[in-house]
């Protein structure tokens, strides 16, 4: 039986960082992956879904030529080659896990292809090969959850409703699509298919979609959401899926029915358990409970990215990855949640971090908000983007950067700014005094600091 210092289950973003880093330090380390290197994220995930986003972005930009001074003669000509599309997605994930088998092999992390089965807190089964490992890293992942629907699990076996991992890999774009759940996923696949001439539906049973955004973000990416035809069906509740079409029950209880091709379910998550069941580690709601250092209720054993449901991001998962293997060298690392990014590729994009302003407002923080428009920001007019606006919320004591939320083009680029500030405990006099360079659309950061500060430049202050 081979013996290692630290054994990993799951080889997504989590998972495969914490190895890489781990033999790095000098530890023996083995991962076992019982589908592709690179996990959810890397195959099934982030990356997938960006490379259909920029297809999406290029179709729409040929779409619009004109408003560029570029005259196309039939648009009917320019036609979405959705094989090619899926191809060039392909092609990309292939290169990007193939360079993290590489990397691993490079750092000598023994890989072990199949599902792990934890017999105990340090021994792990892979087939009929058996491992030791001192500490063990659990990063499994979470799958979806299927909620008790009429007829969805028939559906989900004939193919007519999907997760976002089938819907990937589809043959054709369907003429409607009907998205179950209004959060993240449910809004970067609406853009997606949107942009190709599919009719999308989106069913929320909450009285709003993204839940976690800020409300004005939340207010302005509805306006553009549905100038863009996507139809957005809140405090809905869906009772049936059926052949053909999906029937849900609105605030009045009247009962609905609208057509689809395609179904996506994207209504939450849960922690992926195979594998560990005998350990009966501790839980909360449908993931695995751990503490600040990673660790689960048996303390050689750690949980990281999705499958603790902290926070759902593949960079969460790798930055857990690394605190769990200091805590494993000796040190106490923690993480501080309110100073993570998140962003959803739509268009345009939601970046942000830290509180949103009703966070503010219920945990009684003393703040105020600046907010800058695209429209008053020169690179944004001549690229043609100006949906969108930036909001810094700051305390009202010191100008320190409590919260920064933006929607834009290319908000999840710009967001990085806001991140090193506020790791940083900056101020908004210090974003306002850097130079920014010009034209760029990192200068709304500049003016909306000023707005805090004082007052921005170019606009007019009511």
């Amino acid at each position: 039986m081979k013996n290692y210092d630290v054994a990993i289950l799951g080889a997504g973003p989590g998972g495969y960082v914490a190895a890489i880093k781990a033999a790095q330090k000098g530890l023996k380390t083995a991962i076992i992956e019982k589908e592709e290197i690179g996990g959810v994220c890397l195959n099934w995930g982030c990356i997938p879904t960006k490379s259909l986003l920029k297809s999406a972005k290029i179709y729409t930009q040929f779409m619009h030529a004109k408003d560029y001074g570029i005259d196309v003669k039939e648009k009917s000509d320019i036609t979405p080659n959705w094989k090619a599309i899926i191809k060039r997605k392909d092609r990309i994930v292939r290169r990007l896990t193939g360079g993290v088998k590489m990397l691993l092999k490079k750092n000598k992390v023994d890989i072990f292809n199949g599902e792990g089965n934890l017999l105990n807190e340090n021994e792990i089964e892979i087939g009929e090969e058996k491992i030791k490992a001192k500490n063990i890293i659990l990063s499994t992942g979470a799958s979806p959850i299927l909620p008790p629907i009429d007829d969805l699990k028939k559906a989900y076996e004939n193919k007519f409703l999907m997760t976002s991992k089938e819907l990937l890999d589809i043959n054709d774009i369907p003429k409607e699509l009907v998205i179950i759940g209004g959060g993240v996923i449910g809004l970067e696949f609406a853009t997606i298919f949107n942009a190709f001439d599919t009719k999308v539906t989106i069913i929320e049973r909450e009285d709003k979609i993204l839940l976690n955004v800020d409300d004005d973000i939340r207010d302005n990416m509805l306006k553009i959401i549905k100038k863009a035809k996507i139809e957005v069906l809140t405090d809905s509740t869906v009772t049936k899926i059926g052949k053909d079409s999906v029937t849900y029950k609105n605030s009045s209880d009247e009962e609905k029915t609208v057509k689809a091709e395609k179904v996506l379910l994207s209504v939450g998550m849960k922690a992926n358990t195979k594998g560990y069941e005998k350990l009966e580690l501790e839980t909360e709601k449908n993931f695995v409970k751990i503490n600040e250092y990673m660790q689960t209720s048996i303390p050689n054993i750690y949980a990281i990215g999705d499958m603790n449901g902290k926070m759902m991001l593949a960079h969460v998962a790798s930055h857990q990855g690394i605190i769990a293997l200091n805590h494993i060298l000796g040190e106490k690392e923690t993480m501080n949640y309110k100073q993570i990014p998140s962003a959803i590729y739509s268009f345009p994009e939601i970046a942000q971090i830290g509180y949103t302003e009703a966070e503010a407002k219920s945990e009684n923080l003393d703040y105020k908000t600046s907010t800058f428009p695209l429209q008053a920001n020169g690179k944004a007019l001549s690229a043609g983007e100006t949906d969108g606006f930036i909001k810094i919320i700051a305390s009202k004591k010191y100008n320190e950067i409590l919260g920064v939320h933006i929607l834009a083009a290319n908000a999840s680029d710009i967001i990085s700014e806001a991140v090193i500030t506020m790791k940083l405990e900056g101020t908004a006099d210090e974003i306002a005094k850097s130079v920014h360079p010009h034209p760029t659309i990192s200068e709304i950061f500049n003016e909306a600091a000023w707005g805090i500060v004082d007052k921005p430049i170019h606009i007019e202050q009511k």
